[in-house]
């Protein structure tokens, strides 16, 4: 089927289309390739390559993606079979709605330590080497290397190790991130930080699995 033809079964009915749709392995997957890219990313990339160490709310994040990647790909294994979907509706929207909380929290630490009214610090909370994960699972203990904060909550500046000298692209972007104190989409105009990015993330993806919860649910009550 061409994408003309899926986009004119859409228009003709969006309910119909998307039930369908989440009766099929593509979004699934597709939520489950986002969601372990954007973690690969935020390792190989940011924390590797750039030296941006991750904080206690970071890993956190991570560990929430995860849980996204596993439900969509366990519901996209057979995602019409009720069990399969059911799976993925829960684990994923549990993945979802901590990685909202998180990012919140990251948000609201970013803001403050990065307000000039010097009280603003006073209070915040969520930021320690010691992470708790749920359901204690020992993730820090199990893969430090991706799941142990080492950075402070709110700065996300690169941190080079003494005596290291970068060139090229890598140089240029880590010289980028340390003027403007940490990640953001666009650097030079503080727009959109890490966690305002990851929450974006979670909204889109909410709005998604939504509809296709309600989709599928009222094409259920229509049969």
């Amino acid at each position: 089927m061409s994408l003309s033809e899926i986009w004119a079964g859409f228009k003709a009915n969006p309910i119909a289309a998307m039930a369908r749709w989440q009766d099929q392995r593509f979004l699934w997957l597709l939520f489950g390739i986002v969601s372990v890219a954007l973690v690969l990313v935020a390792h190989s990339v940011f924390q590797i390559w750039l030296y941006m160490q991750p904080c206690e709310q970071c890993v956190y994040i991570r560990f929430s993606f995860l849980v996204i990647a596993l439900g969509t790909f366990v519901a996209a294994i057979n995602p019409k079979a009720l069990f399969f979907k059911l799976f993925g509706y829960v684990v994923a929207g549990y993945g979802i709605i901590i990685g909202l909380m998180f990012s919140v929290k990251l948000m609201g630490i970013h803001a403050a330590v990065h307000s000039t009214d010097a009280d603003g610090l006073f209070g915040v909370q969520g930021c320690s080497t010691d992470p708790s994960f749920p359901f204690g699972l020992p993730l820090a203990q199990l893969s430090p290397e991706w799941f142990q904060p080492t950075g402070d909550c709110g700065y996300e500046a690169p941190v080079l190790p003494d005596g290291l000298h970068l060139t090229g692209l890598q140089g240029w972007l880590v010289d980028v991130y340390t003027k403007a104190d940490g990640f953001y989409l666009i650097p030079s105009a503080h727009f959109m930080s890490m966690s305002e990015c990851t929450m974006l993330a979670y909204c889109v993806m909410a709005a998604l699995m939504l509809a296709m919860l309600v989709c599928w649910l009222v094409t259920l009550m229509k049969r």
